[in-house]
């Protein structure tokens, strides 16, 4: 019985753990959605990736 609860509790982590890395790997924007995303990005707020992005994507743009 025991074995079967470690078994069972073990099954119910893998689903979940799939379940998040799943969901964050869902794809990437679109570039005229992050457009808009970085037109409303709060500099402050923003990371230095993000940053970077959109400084490319506008110069781009030009």
């Amino acid at each position: 019985m025991n074995k079967f609860l470690s078994v069972l509790m073990v099954a119910a982590l893998a689903s979940v753990s799939f379940g998040a890395m799943a969901g964050s790997h869902g794809g990437a924007m679109k570039d005229d959605k992050k457009m808009e995303e970085c037109k409303k990005m709060d500099p402050a707020k923003a990371d230095e990736k993000m940053k970077a992005e959109c400084k490319k994507m506008m110069e781009a743009k030009k």
